[in-house]
């Protein structure tokens, strides 16, 4: 075992007893606010509505978002959300935890397996601090609460990828990888691409690619047993493929890869483009706290490099890295597959001896360790400062709020001094709870009390009381977020694209129509709504800020009856 050349660091890979501990703490820096947190626009409402419509329609294979084909995505997400939906609630109820569940268990699988895997490799202190890093990072954090697919493909990639690092190290280690290696890593490869199409394919592609070209050796792909491997990817993944092939007439796969993927990889989609760097400059953030670790293992990653161990996981991180900074389009968790190997080598460099640094390399370091703390010290207290300066809150700072910031602080000021006096146990400890205070603060304490930061949830809770018909038709413009579809039903729900299409929708509803119109679109409304001789009536008024645009928004509440 690898963990025999480090001094100080126990051999032996976790126990049962670490292992339980340690999946009590990595739910407990990521489930908070699973229930609290309103949807999240853009994507995850759009995810659920269609898992909801899916529930409901009970066409598993052709998925929609209101009258649209959903064929960005395969259906794996949409089948893992209909399970807790379907055994906890139903699609009528909409509550958003059961949606989000497959990402809360994917993202604590996928760090209770990178703690297990690391440990069996590295050892316990090592594989156990790999895994709270990972936890407590803050891109998993988010993904942990959204109900989208990157929760539950990290948990997928990790197993395919510590599978290929077990056959990849078979010979160094003196013990073949056995045919359930093989099995793990291409059943879960079937169900990534179920999940999120050929990213996986991508990751554990790249990462084979690099290391061919390092080594110069591929004897060790043996041990994958392609023979029978590769057709039980297949088996997982192709009938999915196959159904939405011949439902669609091959439109799926048009829009799927030749306008979506290809896209991505050629035009910022969305308003999502960003030059290269991007995701590098972003770092310090997104796997924050962490990531003052993964700064300091560089020099130790360089001087190892040729050990199999660091050599596969730079194969892991720096093709695939490379490749999302290439893509046109870019959103901060396009990383987050790479984290789980950052986390290992960041923890390998933590119990590791030190290794002798050039003045320069450590100037730099140090620039980046004052960045790093402008960070942390700005995430601790973005509970009170945020919303007092967004005017979100009226000024009031909850109390639970202020202790929770108090505590992100006492565990920063502990990660600060545990790491100068070289204490690793305690400073992972520190880094663990300050990414827990840090995220009970956000998701549970400070964004669900944002109320006029979530317009959604407040326009469908005024529509229910200013409209009590079992059959109303929400109306609405400008306001267009898929979180209002979601939370008032996509039935229900009817976007106008402009102020005219919203008075020919309310006079087509007649007593059962509820119309929510911006200031802005107001004249124009009641322009159309003369000419087509109704009299809508003012019923409600809602000031707030759709926070997906930046906009600030006076909606009035009309009905004719």
């Amino acid at each position: 075992m690898w963990a025999e050349t480090l001094p100080g660091v126990a051999r032996r890979p976790a126990s049962v007893k670490e292992l339980l501990l340690f999946l009590l703490i990595a739910f407990a820096i990521l489930a908070p606010g699973i229930s609290s947190l309103p949807p999240v626009d853009r994507d995850e409402p759009r995810y659920e509505t269609a898992t909801t419509q899916m529930l409901a329609s009970g066409n598993f294979v052709d998925i929609r978002y209101q009258n649209q084909p959903r064929y960005l995505q395969p259906a794996g997400i949409y089948w893992l959300q209909a399970i807790p939906t379907a055994l906890f609630s139903s699609p009528e109820h909409r509550q958003v935890w059961t949606y989000r569940l497959p990402s809360l268990l994917g993202a604590v699988v996928a760090s209770l397996i990178t703690a297990w895997a690391a440990s069996l490799i590295f050892g316990a202190p090592i594989g156990l601090s790999a895994g709270a890093l990972l936890a407590a990072c803050v891109s998993l954090g988010f993904e942990a609460r959204i109900g989208k697919t990157d929760g539950a493909l990290l948990a997928s990639v990790v197993v395919a990828q510590f599978a290929l690092m077990r056959a990849y190290l078979a010979t160094s280690l003196a013990r073949p990888a056995s045919w359930r290696v093989a099995a793990a890593f291409w059943a879960a490869l079937g169900i990534g691409v179920l999940l999120k199409g050929p990213i996986i394919i991508l990751v554990s592609g790249l990462t084979v690619l690099a290391l061919l070209a390092v080594d110069r050796k591929a004897g060790w792909l043996r041990g994958l047993q392609v023979i029978w491997g590769l057709p039980l990817m297949l088996a997982i993944a192709l009938p999915w493929y196959l159904a939405i092939g011949a439902a669609s007439h091959g439109e799926f796969f048009r829009i799927a890869v030749g306008h979506s993927l290809l896209n991505k990889v050629t035009n910022g989609q969305q308003s999502h483009g960003a030059p290269f760097g991007y995701h590098l400059a972003l770092f310090i953030g997104s796997f924050w706290p962490g990531s003052i670790l993964a700064a300091a293992a560089i020099p130790f990653a360089w001087a190892r490099r040729r050990e199999p161990q660091v050599r596969f996981l730079l194969a892991w991180i720096i093709p695939s890295w490379i490749a999302f900074e290439l893509f046109k389009t870019k959103l901060p968790h396009y990383v987050l597959p790479t984290f789980p190997a950052i986390a290992c080598l960041a923890a390998c460099a933590l119990w590791s001896p030190k290794v002798a640094v050039k003045p320069w390399l450590k100037g730099l370091f140090f620039v980046f360790a004052a960045l790093w703390l402008a960070v942390s010290l700005a995430l601790c207290c973005a509970g009170v400062i945020a919303p007092a300066a967004l005017h979100l809150q009226g000024g009031a700072i909850p109390p639970l709020v202020i202790v929770l910031s108090l505590c992100a602080l006492a565990a920063l000021g502990a990660v600060v001094w545990y790491l100068g006096k070289g204490r690793p146990a305690r400073a992972i400890a520190a880094l663990t709870a300050l990414g827990f205070f840090a995220g009970v603060n956000a998701y549970a304490a400070t964004l669900p009390g944002l109320y006029g930061f979530w317009l959604s949830p407040a326009i469908t809770q005024a529509a229910k009381r200013l409209d009590p018909c079992p059959n109303r038709l929400l109306i609405s413009t400008p306001y267009h977020e898929p979180s209002l579809v979601f939370l008032n039903g996509p039935n229900h729900t009817y976007l106008a694209d402009t102020p005219q299409e919203a008075a020919d929708a309310l006079a087509k509803a007649d007593a059962c129509g509820l119309a929510v119109v911006g200031d802005k679109e107001d004249p124009a409304f009641q322009a159309e709504a003369k000419a087509l001789n109704l009299a809508p009536r003012a019923v409600g008024m809602l000031n707030g800020r759709d926070y997906s645009d930046n906009r600030k928004l006076k909606l009035t509440f009309y009905r004719t009856n």
